[in-house]
């Protein structure tokens, strides 16, 4: 189902795949409009019943986003912009099903930000990554909490302090994407990726994703009596749990109720 309600973007839910496409040409900059529409495109989501995965993605090639407004940064707009802006992560954190950002171009700024604060990032060759701030005499604060916790502290400084960009086969190779699909099959290769998510339980993915968000930056004791509970008290009395056991036992495919 398309909702045909937001005039900067485009939400949908198919076949349990959640997309929220940025769609404002050529560069897909996020203005306080249309940052309020992805917080409510993000508020849906968490609601959405059938949702196993959210994608958020650019419309076009040239740019996933070229990052915030510019003119948002003015004394006169900038509490609006942070307070919106940062809610957009904070209602990532808290989506109950796993996301993915699909980058089809240009991250850059807040662009860039946005794609750190999904779960996975998956990108097209020749995709740019960068967070320039520091040369417009800022800094990002979504990326200096979220970078240096996704690759090595001295390349995320470095990356932070230089307001240098980055091609998207440097990205991979320090760890910062899952995946680098060409250019010319990108939404080919991204519904290929995508598609074994939705084979899933629901029930298992929320279940896992919520493991993994408790257990995170906890001693491993802590950690591991976190996702103990999520998995005994929470996955293990749901029907999904009992149906994939018995599915492989019986030596069958499951049928998931998703619940």
């Amino acid at each position: 189902m398309t909702d045909a309600q937001f005039q900067f973007i485009r939400y949908e839910v198919v076949r349990g795949l959640a997309t929220i496409t940025i769609d404002r040409p050529p560069y897909n900059v996020l203005d306080i409009p249309t940052m309020e529409e992805i917080c409510v495109a993000l508020e849906r989501c968490q609601a959405a019943t059938d949702a196993k995965l959210l994608v958020v993605t650019g419309a076009g090639n040239k740019a996933f986003s070229a990052g915030v407004e510019v003119a948002d940064h003015t004394p006169d707009k900038v509490d609006r912009m942070i307070d919106v802006f940062h809610g957009i992560f904070r209602l990532l954190q808290e989506m109950p099903m796993p996301t993915l950002a699909a980058v089809n171009g240009a991250a850059l700024g807040g662009g860039m930000e946005l794609a750190l604060g999904c779960d996975m990032i998956v990108a097209a060759a020749g995709s740019k990554f960068g967070q320039p701030e520091i040369k417009l005499g800022v800094f990002p604060p979504v990326a200096a909490v979220l970078l240096p916790r996704l690759i090595p502290p001295a390349r995320a400084m470095e990356i932070l302090l230089g307001g240098d960009t980055i091609l998207a086969d440097e990205a991979l190779r320090i760890g910062l994407l899952n995946r680098v699909f060409p250019k010319e099959s990108f939404e080919t290769d991204l519904a290929a990726f995508v598609e074994p998510y939705l084979a899933l339980s629901r029930t298992a993915l929320l279940s896992a994703r919520r493991a993994i968000r408790v257990a995170a930056d906890k001693p491993f004791a802590v950690a591991l009596d976190a996702a103990e509970t999520v998995y005994l008290e929470e996955l293990m009395s749901t029907s999904d749990a009992q149906e994939g056991l018995a599915a492989f036992l019986e030596k069958r495919k499951p049928v998931w109720r998703n619940q």
